[in-house]
């Protein structure tokens, strides 16, 4: 298991789901991935498309219009 990041700031819907779908696409099961973004649709888009696709959220944060959301990579 790894820990990963991704700036997905200054990004407006879908490009942050597309970007942890892409960014996804290259880690393993188990891996985490730290996503931090501007869009305050993420705290919802994100944990959706993570349920459809089988990984976990670890957690969700937002200060300052800044949302952060940890996840688990699934199978």
């Amino acid at each position: 298991m790894s820990n990963y990041k991704l700036d997905a700031r200054n990004s407006l819907c879908p490009m942050p789901v597309i970007k942890t779908q892409n960014k996804v696409n290259e880690l393993q099961p188990g891996d985490i991935l730290e996503v931090t973004c501007t869009d305050p649709g993420a705290l919802s888009d994100i944990p959706a498309w993570c349920r459809i696709n089988g990984h976990q959220i670890i957690d969700t944060k937002e200060n300052n219009g800044v949302v952060v959301i940890n996840l688990r990579v699934g199978n």
